[in-house]
């Protein structure tokens, strides 16, 4: 889920509001919040915490809430995460430590103190190595699966090969999901879960219809909706997530604001290929 802010940058914490009760009304499952798309890196942690009660309570009884409590410090992920089950979310998606690169050992390590730490709240692995600069292998993730919180992944490699070594190395009851659009249908195929997604902001609905007719045994159903929302998976990334999705979301009548420094591009030229994509859709206008 996209942070909004306000015009003067402040979180605009109606807005949150508003945006994950739609969310969780138009296929959304669960809320991943103050991860990737959430602009966790410019976020303070006190302004995660109060974002964090702001979607549980908009979303109670309807999605889960997930917490982006992953850090590159090892005690601070762990407070995160502590101080999140105590606000009674569902459950913390841990990235891989980004910058200082810890070997696969120092990885385990890392992910078993954070789990160890909070032994009922399940844990979903993240791994984005074109962020972080490491890639948290297949046989470390079977490892940490071994875990008995550690539930599940959400893979960002690119790999559908590496999707694949995990299927084979994992349990069956651990949870594969794409961290792409793009690869949400062939890591399905590869024996993947569902999607922690983007465009769910847009088309959450259909992304839920795709998943559950290629469960069904209705491939065909499954890929034409795939081919059909590929235009819009690709332009939301035409630059770094979440820029494109949020002018997206602001023409469609949101109020999520800009991104906050250091993410800035040419917003004129982003709503230049936006505009005709979303218009093909025909997605509904908030306004």
């Amino acid at each position: 889920m996209v942070t909004p802010f306000a015009e003067d940058g402040s979180l605009n914490y109606e807005e949150a509001e508003r945006l994950a009760d739609y969310l969780a009304d138009h296929g959304t499952d669960t809320l991943v919040v103050c991860g990737t798309t959430g602009e966790s890196p410019t976020l303070t942690w006190q302004e995660e915490y109060e974002l964090f009660q702001v979607v549980k309570r908009a979303t109670s009884g309807k999605a889960k809430v997930i917490a982006g409590t992953g850090s590159n410090s090892t005690q601070e992920a762990i407070a995160a995460t502590q101080k999140a089950e105590k606000l009674g979310l569902d459950g913390s998606l841990q990235v891989v430590p980004y910058y200082n690169k810890p070997p696969q050992a120092g990885l385990y390590q890392h992910f078993r103190a954070i789990a160890e730490a909070s032994p009922d709240l399940p844990m979903m692995l993240y791994n984005i190595p074109g962020r972080t600069g490491q890639n948290l292998l297949p046989e470390t993730t079977a490892h940490l699966s071994e875990l008995p919180n550690i539930v599940a992944i959400k893979e960002a490699s690119g790999s559908l090969e590496q999707v694949s070594q995990i299927r084979r190395l994992a349990p069956s009851d651990f949870l594969i999901y794409s961290g792409d659009d793009v690869l949400t249908l062939p890591i399905l195929a590869a024996g993947g879960y569902g999607v922690v997604s983007v465009a769910s902001h847009l088309v959450g609905t259909e992304i839920q219809r795709m998943v559950q007719s290629f469960e069904q045994g209705l491939p065909a159903v499954s890929l034409d909706i795939h081919l059909k929302l590929l235009p819009l998976f690709k332009s939301l990334f035409v630059t770094t997530n979440p820029i494109p999705l949020k002018v997206a979301l602001n023409l469609l009548g949101w109020s999520v604001g800009t991104t906050r420094l250091p993410l800035s591009d040419d917003l004129e030229a982003l709503t230049d290929v936006l505009k005709p994509i979303l218009a093909d859709l025909a997605l509904p206008s908030r306004a």
